[in-house]
């Protein structure tokens, strides 16, 4: 449904910190954190995951799944894995490699 990396990422997207992020859900601070503090994906009552999901989609976060393409417009964020690997922190965005482009072609 949602994993914890969406949840910080929904967040820090929208500016916000966990007890926000709680009294738009109507839950505790400790089950945010809690629910944020697991592995991968959330586990919990369906009806706090709903509750969280709920509170960010009105928000404005569209919550992407994987291999989900995207049906709204905007500026969004997704990891980028290959099957079976994990991101391997190298930075590969736009920018960076504009500037490598830029610095290379001087």
């Amino acid at each position: 449904m949602i994993t914890s990396q969406q949840m910080r990422a929904a967040r820090a997207l929208l500016g916000i910190d966990q007890r926000r992020l709680a009294e738009l859900a109507g839950l505790s601070l400790p089950t945010i954190q809690r629910m944020e503090a697991s592995d991968g994906q959330v586990r919990g009552v369906v009806d706090t995951l709903v509750k969280v999901i709920g509170a960010l989609e009105s928000s404005g976060i569209e919550l992407i799944g994987e291999n989900a393409p995207s049906i709204a417009i905007g500026r969004g964020v997704r990891l980028r894995e290959t099957v079976g690997q994990k991101p391997s922190g190298e930075v590969g965005s736009i920018l960076f490699d504009q500037a490598r482009a830029d610095t290379i072609t001087e």
